[in-house]
């Protein structure tokens, strides 16, 4: 195993054992445990990752904000360390089911778009796509529209049914980013999730769109984010989306 440096040994050390204690040995046979699986990911994926992010200025561990566009179809993961998040890497998205436009109803085979988040129990190694996390819809939003369906989830094997699905390498960045995020603390990680940047150009060529207010609605959280480098808060207010703060301590007149 490839040794670990700074603090990111104690923080593999932390996920493997919560995994080991989550995940029953698998009987004797062929395939790996999910929690053996999930430890030959991290030895693979960790060493690259720490040399990337080192590159950015970053290290495994910081909180992670997920900012995912429908239009061009990236996943982007952004990091914060004491100050505005920055990019550090946007990933293709391989496939996402639907048009633009949220998620209404069970079955219908359409990714949502909204405010969503990641939290430790939503992580899954024992995904049949390889790795997946759950993006927690339907979340109040949703469920106050009478929204229903559920296991909205970013993972690998390029196949999707209303999930956002990568490549089985990108999914394992991912999934490593976001769990050593947890893993230091975080407690969950923000998924925003976009038809596409919400500029006012970019509304414009939507006008005619039936979700017209609805991504209107979004792009007060997509616009504090663009403007500061921080991640909103959001909450329900009369029904709608607003933003309530921002997460982490706010620099006064900064920008990114």
């Amino acid at each position: 195993m490839h040794r670990a440096r700074g603090c990111l040994k104690p923080i593999i050390v932390v996920v493997l054992a919560a995994s080991l204690l989550a995940v029953p040995a698998a009987p004797a046979r062929e395939e790996p445990s999910p929690a053996d699986k999930l430890q030959t990911v991290l030895e693979n994926t960790v060493p690259r990752l720490e040399g990337e992010l080192a590159g950015h200025g970053l290290r495994l561990g910081l909180p992670v904000f997920i900012r995912i566009f429908k239009l061009p179809g990236k996943l982007e993961i952004w990091m914060a360390d004491n100050g505005p998040y920055r990019l550090f890497k946007p990933y293709p998205i391989c496939s996402y089911s639907g048009y633009l436009g949220p998620k209404l109803k069970e079955g219908d085979w359409q990714s949502p778009e909204g405010f969503y988040s990641v939290t430790a129990e939503r992580m899954n190694p024992r995904s049949s796509y390889h790795l997946s996390f759950n993006i927690g819809y339907p979340n109040e939003y949703d469920l106050g529209l009478g929204r229903d369906g559920g296991n909205i989830m970013v993972h690998g094997d390029c196949a999707s049914m209303g999930c956002f699905a990568m490549s089985d390498r990108r999914i394992e960045e991912i999934y490593t980013l976001v769990l050593a995020g947890l893993a230091a603390g975080q407690e969950s990680i923000p998924v925003h999730v976009f038809p596409f940047p919400l500029t006012d150009g970019n509304l414009d060529k939507f006008r005619y769109s039936p979700w017209l207010g609805f991504w209107r609605d979004l792009k007060e959280g997509f616009d504090v984010f663009e403007r500061t480098g921080r991640v909103p808060e959001i909450g329900i207010v009369e029904g709608g989306y607003a933003v309530t703060g921002t997460l982490g301590a706010a620099v006064p007149g900064e920008s990114r």
